[in-house]
């Protein structure tokens, strides 16, 4: 699934360790989920929003 995590990652200053370690997730979910290789469950999309601030259509496109 395209999406935005690198991008919004970034615009917060977030290295992919502080992100994962924010949302409780290794570093290696989300090198996947920026590469786009893995589709995250709703759980950790919520999180995602909650963190960022934003909704899901901000971070995933589907």
């Amino acid at each position: 699934m395209k999406n935005n995590i690198k991008q919004l990652r970034e615009r917060f200053d977030l290295t992919q360790e502080d992100l994962a370690r924010e949302i409780d997730i290794s570093r290696q979910t989300i090198i996947s989920l920026e590469k786009e290789h893995f589709s995250p469950s709703i759980i950790l999309a919520f999180k995602l929003t909650k963190l960022f601030n934003c909704q899901i259509e901000n971070i995933f496109i589907y």
